[in-house]
């Protein structure tokens, strides 16, 4: 895991016992490191205080974090966590990314068309259930089958007996599994939202910098029978700034990290797989803007793909730019070889470990081909064709028991997807065309026009004609079509002549069957090397490890504090007058422009007010939304982002001295925006606890 093994073992020193940096970490609920944010910070939260965090941080089914912040549902999130649905709840002649949107009633308030909000409510250790039914001695392959289906009977039986959503997760690459069980909520309605330009103001070349200047958040509620939820558990927000060497707690579901990566596995993402994702980005981009400078309506429709894309594409150029870190690969290298020594100096260890590095190193040695077929035999950069594939596949899915079936088709698993069939959600034909054309585009001049896939996708002709049937021709961007065919079962699917089901069923044999042979091939050799790595490790440094990001619920700790910048001291925080005086001095040309119910206001705002600030904790993607708490776990601060400096913290942490930062918006900015800037004071006594909402 990242840098902290080497420097452990350098240390003689067992994780929990040492810590080198007591901001490193996204610890599981499970496993906060109480001990050491006692030493470093003076404060180990009482089990009342972490009960109250976990059931009032929710997960956010768009690929974020939130929290519950009022006694009737009211949710706060990043404007652009909510940004999918505020698109989807658009129309060219409403758009609420230009416009924002507050609902003073809550007859006003709109629901969101496919969201789904999970807040974690129990968890279990399943680690020796699972263990116990798996042959170590069979093959992979057959390992990884038997551990789908003692994965799948586990989820299916805590389901049965609890009613909630249950996941079964492996943390430390396989070295441990645990249960979490989820109460969700599929009623989630919009409150408010600023207009996006003042949720990100500078655009993307402000992205993943700082000083910020953004208003990146959005008010949701919560419903239950059409009622908003009356949660036991929520967040009161502060109106009081947080001060430099504050201790705070970002509170999230961060998605990934790979710091347990070996040196092989980050020199094959280093050579392989991220120039690979860098180069599709990049053509996917251009095609987007393409699109979208064909008129206003294109401009919206593609926006929200356009701004995931762009953030993606910067996001992996600095993951990469670390790796590209020849220091930080020489420390890696000896801190990996550091945990082998100690593993070659007891047999034991060394009979049951020793050959898991050489298994990867193996594996990657061959791995190209393999990844350039797995990225490019898919049909995921298309909405359409997503949904056209889950539903010919989905009366066969059924069929089999669930640890058998694909992974998205588990029983755990089957209600997310179904939802998102049925969404109500607009589906653009031309912007589907556009997005199909360059992807064949794509798939055929990376794999050659004699590849099986390739001849069986285009058929002979060109990919602009190809989509453009697909496109113009399907009726599955009709809401009711998809449910038609869904609830019609394998017969209707049989009889089906729309063009995308066609296709979909003459893909699916060649799409499962790269699928397959990555996972046999690939991922059941990481996952049993990667189990072995994890337990030499525990045994080594002790079980006090965290764990790498899975996008479950983690606790980082750290310290609001400003940063050097070369030889320039960089502040922790940010003012509202550092807004507009960055806009005024752009001459307000976009994305520097202020949104006329901004720029009025600001005059009326005492502009010395907090806007932004940073924080050394550990976070990474899908932390975007985590509510950053105080001591007395009450919201300072709404996560939205980071600096460019941390953007390795995929594969390493990026230390306190290296100027790794994560980005938040103060709560009172949050509660000065409301009052001052949008005329929705009600909303901001709401959230401080002075009064309800009528």
């Amino acid at each position: 895991m990242g840098s902290i093994w080497g420097r452990l073992a350098l240390l003689g020193g067992v994780l929990c016992s040492t810590l080198a940096h007591a901001d490193e970490g996204m610890w599981p609920i499970h496993h906060v490191p109480r001990a050491e944010w006692q030493k470093q910070y003076n404060f180990a939260p009482s089990d009342d205080w972490l009960l109250n965090q976990q059931r009032a941080a929710v997960r956010v089914s768009d690929g974020g974090s939130g929290v519950l912040v009022s006694d009737d549902g009211l949710l706060l999130t990043n404007h652009h966590v909510a940004r999918g649905q505020l698109h989807k709840l658009s129309t060219a002649s409403r758009d609420l990314l230009r416009e924002g949107f507050y609902a003073p009633t809550q007859q006003d308030e709109l629901r969101c068309p496919d969201l789904e909000i999970r807040i974690l409510w129990t968890y279990q250790d399943v680690t020796a259930r699972v263990v116990a039914a798996i042959d170590g001695k069979a093959p992979p392959e057959k390992q990884t089958a038997q551990r789908k289906q003692i994965i799948a009977a586990i989820e299916k039986e805590s389901h049965q007996q609890s009613g909630l959503r249950s996941d079964v997760v492996a943390l430390h690459s396989g070295g441990q599994y645990m249960l979490y069980r989820y109460k969700t909520y599929q009623d989630v309605r919009l409150v408010f939202a600023p207009e996006e330009q003042a949720a990100t103001f500078g655009g993307d070349f402000d992205n993943f910098t700082y000083p910020r200047y953004a208003l990146d958040f959005a008010l949701l509620r919560v419903y239950e029978d059409g009622h908003p939820i009356r949660p036991e558990h929520f967040l009161r927000m502060s109106d009081k700034a947080p001060a430099a060497k504050d201790l705070v707690v970002a509170v999230g579901h961060p998605a990934s990290t790979q710091r347990g990566l070996t040196v092989a596995q980050r020199q094959y993402h280093r050579d392989v797989l991220n120039p690979l994702q860098l180069g599709i980005h990049q053509k996917r981009i251009a095609a987007l803007n393409a699109y979208m400078a064909q008129g206003n309506e294109q401009a919206r429709r593609g926006s929200t793909q356009l701004r995931s894309l762009e953030n993606t594409l910067k996001r992996l150029s600095g993951q990469q730019e670390g790796l590209r870190n020849t220091t930080q690969l020489l420390q890696l290298q000896k801190e990996e070889e550091a945990l082998r020594a100690e593993v070659r100096k007891r047999p034991e260890l060394l009979q049951k470990f020793g050959d898991a590095w050489f298994k990867l190193q193996a594996l990657y040695a061959k791995l190209g081909p393999i990844s350039k077929r797995s990225a490019y035999v898919t049909v995921a950069p298309s909405k359409l064709l997503t949904m056209a594939l889950h539903l010919v596949r989905h009366p066969e899915e059924l069929k089999k028991p669930s640890g058998e079936r694909l992974e998205e088709f588990r029983e755990s698993r089957l209600p997310a997807l179904q939802r998102e069939l049925l969404s109500s959600a607009p589906v653009y034909a031309d912007l589907e065309e556009a997005i199909l054309t360059d992807w064949f585009t794509q798939i055929s001049a990376a794999l050659g026009s004699g590849d099986p896939f390739v001849q069986t996708l285009l058929g002979g002709q060109t990919p602009q004609t190809v989509a453009h049937k697909l496109a113009t021709e399907s009726r599955l961007t009709e809401q009711e079509e998809r449910r038609a065919l869904l609830e019609g079962g394998a017969d209707k699917l049989a009889a089906s002549t729309d063009p995308l089901i066609v296709l979909a069923r003459k893909l699916d044999s060649q799409l499962r069957k790269v699928r397959e042979e990555y996972e046999q091939q690939v991922i059941s050799v990481e996952h049993i090397a990667g189990a072995q790595i994890a337990q030499a490790r525990f045994a080594v440094y002790g079980s006090g490890i965290y764990p790498d990001a899975t996008y479950t619920l983690r606790l980082s700790a750290g310290e609001i504090k400003g940063y050097m910048k070369d030889t320039r001291p960089v502040p922790h925080q940010t003012l509202f007058y550092g807004l507009l005086e960055r806009a005024l001095s752009q001459g307000e040309q976009p994305p520097f422009d202020l949104p006329p119910r901004l720029r009025l206001g600001l005059y009326r705002l005492p502009l010395w007010t907090p806007l932004n600030f940073v924080y050394t904790a550990d976070t990474i993607g899908g932390n975007s939304g985590s509510p950053v708490v105080d001591r007395d776990g009450k919201v300072v601060g709404l996560n939205f982002d980071s600096n460019i400096e941390k953007l390795p913290n995929r594969y390493y942490y990026v230390p306190d001295a290296a100027g790794g930062r994560a980005v938040a918006v103060h709560s009172v900015a949050i509660l000065a925006a409301l009052r001052t800037l949008y005329d929705a004071a009600p909303l901001a006594d709401k959230l401080v606890g002075n009064h309800s909402l009528q």
